[in-house]
This record gives C-alpha cells, sequence and structure tokens, in this order.
C-alpha cells in the first residue's frame, strides 16, 4: 500500500486526473456485457446488432454533435481531412468488434476479454508509433515499448490462468459458468479480434486532422476527438450490421424483434442501450482522458494500451462477480491476480517515467 501511494505521489495532478478518466471509461466498457444477459427471448445476431446502433452510432453521434466549432458542422469538420481512412480502419475494427462478442461467448466476460484486449493493446500502441516512425528502441519511444511488453507479460500470465481453470473444472462446471465454453476456438476467435481491434486506434490516428480542425475552431480538448469516434464507429457498425442481418436471414431470427411480447421488446430495447452507453464511454473517457496527458508524450501514446489493460482488469474483477472463476484453485487464482498486478504496473512504470 505504501508503495502505490508513493507512486501516486511522483505522478503528477494533470495525468492523474486524465488516468482516472481513462478509468472511468473503461470501468463502463467493462460493465457493459452485464445488461446483455438481461435480454430475453432474442438470438445473438439480435441483441448484438440492437446494442450496436447504440453504442456504434446513438451515442458517438451524440457525442460528436458536442464538438462542432462555432458556425460550422459536421460535414465540414469531416472534409477537414482522413474521413474515409478513418472509416475503413472503423470497417476492419468491425471484423474485430464482431469477434470480440464471440470471443466473451465461447470464453466469458473474464477470460474473452483479457486475451482480445491484451493483444489489442499491444498491436493499437504499437502500430501508430511504428507508421509515425517512432523509434522503439531509444528514449520515449523505449518506454513505450517496455510498456506494452509489461503489459503483453500480464495477458500472459492472466491467459495462463485460464488454462488452469479450464484444466480443473469438469464439463458441467464450465457450462455454467460460460454457456458455450470452447478453449481452443474461443483463443483462437479472442486473438483474431485482437488484431483486428487494434485498427480502431490507427482509425482515430488516421482522423487527426478532423481533430485539430475542431481544436482550430475552438472546440475543448476534451470533445475533439469525439467526431473521430463516429466515423470510426461508423465503419464497424456497417461490418456488424452486415453480419447480423445476414444471421437473421439465414437463422430466419429478424422476426425476433417485434414478435416478442411488449413488455419484453422494451426491457430488451433499454438494456441494450445500458450495454450501448456502457460500451462507448471507454472512447469517451480516453478522448477526455488524453486531454490532460498532452505533457506526457509516451504517456499520451502508451493511452490505448492504459485503456485496453484496464478493460481487463476490470472485465475479470466482473468475471469473479459472475462466478465465471467459481470453483478453481488456490493457484489458479493467485495466478490471475499476478496478472493483474503485472498489467498495473505497466501503466505506473510508464507514468512515473514521465515525472
Amino acid at each position: 500500500m505504501f508503495v502505490v501511494s508513493s507512486c501516486l505521489r511522483r505522478i503528477d495532478m494533470n495525468t492523474l486526473i486524465g488516468l482516472i478518466i481513462i478509468a472511468i471509461g473503461s470501468l463502463g466498457q467493462s460493465s457493459s456485457y452485464v445488461p446483455i444477459k438481461k435480454v430475453k427471448d432474442w438470438s445473438w445476431e439480435s441483441f448484438w446488432l440492437t446494442q450496436g446502433i447504440f453504442a456504434w452510432l446513438v451515442f458517438p453521434l451524440s457525442g460528436a454533435l458536442l464538438a462542432i466549432p462555432e458556425g460550422s458542422g459536421l460535414l465540414e469538420l469531416w472534409s477537414s481531412g482522413g474521413a474515409l481512412k478513418a472509416i475503413i480502419f472503423g470497417v476492419l475494427w468491425g471484423v474485430g468488434g464482431l469477434t470480440f462478442g464471440l470471443s466473451m461467448r465461447f470464453l466469458g466476460v473474464a477470460l474473452g476479454q483479457s486475451i482480445s484486449l491484451g493483444t489489442c493493446a499491444a498491436f493499437g500502441t504499437i502500430f501508430p508509433a511504428i507508421l509515425a516512425g517512432t523509434d522503439l528502441f531509444y528514449g520515449e519511444g523505449l518506454m513505450l515499448l517496455i510498456g506494452v511488453c509489461i503489459t503483453l507479460a500480464g495477458i500472459a500470465i492472466i491467459g495462463y490462468a485460464g488454462s488452469l481453470r479450464s484444466k480443473n473444472m469438469s464439463e458441467e462446471e464450465k457450462k455454467a459458468a460460460v454457456k458455450d465454453f470452447a478453449l481452443t476456438k474461443g483463443l483462437l476467435v479472442a486473438l483474431l479480434a485482437g488484431v483486428m481491434s487494434a485498427c480502431f486506434a490507427l482509425g482515430l490516428e488516421a482522423g487527426t486532422p478532423i481533430k485539430e480542425a475542431a481544436l482550430a475552431g475552438g472546440v475543448k480538448p476534451l470533445f475533439a476527438g469525439l467526431p473521430v469516434i463516429f466515423l470510426v464507429t461508423l465503419g464497424g457498425f456497417v461490418t456488424n450490421a452486415s453480419y447480423c442481418i445476414q444471421q437473421n436471414i439465414k437463422n430466419k431470427t429478424g422476426k425476433e424483434y417485434l414478435s416478442v411480447p411488449g413488455n419484453i421488446l422494451i426491457n430488451n430495447v433499454l438494456f441494450c442501450a445500458l450495454a450501448g452507453v456502457l460500451w462507448y464511454s471507454q472512447f469517451f473517457g480516453l478522448e477526455m482522458g488524453k486531454s490532460f496527458l498532452t505533457d506526457s508524450p509516451a504517456l499520451l501514446a502508451f493511452s490505448w494500451s492504459i485503456l485496453m489493460s484496464l478493460n481487463v482488469i476490470f472485465s475479470n474483477v466482473w468475471g469473479i462477480i459472475l462466478k465465471e472463476w467459481k470453483g478453481v484453485s488456490t493457484k489458479t487464482i493467485a495466478v490471475l491476480i499476478l496478472g493483474l498486478i503485472v498489467l498495473i504496473s505497466s501503466i505506473i512504470i510508464v507514468a512515473m517515467s514521465q515525472n
């Protein structure tokens, strides 16, 4: 406890505020899959598409409206450059978002998010740095690389805990914790989800001219990046909607949207909307938090990895609450906790290096 408090004292106030805002958004994202458990009588494709309407269209557009310069409009802002690239990266990210949902279906909230987000953290941090010409073996670039390596180490430890859990549980216990549990299939899907999800970070980088135009128009730094987020999520919605509608047709589940009783329909829409706003809160919080990290270049570049690491931490907390780790050995829990500690240390080490 003394070590943690000593570390926090070495982090300046702006940095601390930025990290707290990102953490609040991360907590929202990690909680977004809990409301989905309250959806009734809908197939996976039906509730995934419905929550996606809120997560990738309604709330991101609402956020984008906060960043319109006075006397301007969104279309004019998007014409500043990079809009098409942001959407294309969003389409690619959509593949990651789609398989991300499947990873939780096969592995559960805790392990599914851990593997997917860990992979996403690494690639989403390293890809933009490489494209920007950052030397990853010197100065701030080296610190960035060290932070990512520590993050991957934490994810690897958590993944090992997941394999121990699988060995310790009977088939009946696995199905009770995660209905469609399938370790090998789930790991492959989660890894694909992580790599493709990293395209979101590339989409944000592609939309930098839009963010700069918003700032030049007098928009507060807290909100300047929100119009770019909408473009990326719009691309992701196209991918996910295409697949979900195809599955609705194939499985003849399209009638589910209106065939359920009125009270269940209202219940499902409300919980999908709640899941959507909680999911969107991670990127709303990321953009707001980054505005406090501008004096720490390495930490700013590492912010994507910070968000993903916090998502992993909070998702495992939810995994424990939802009893996905119930019945495992003390050794497995100890390995899980060690992995979470390593993830937290990656954030603290990079933050301290900036002071």
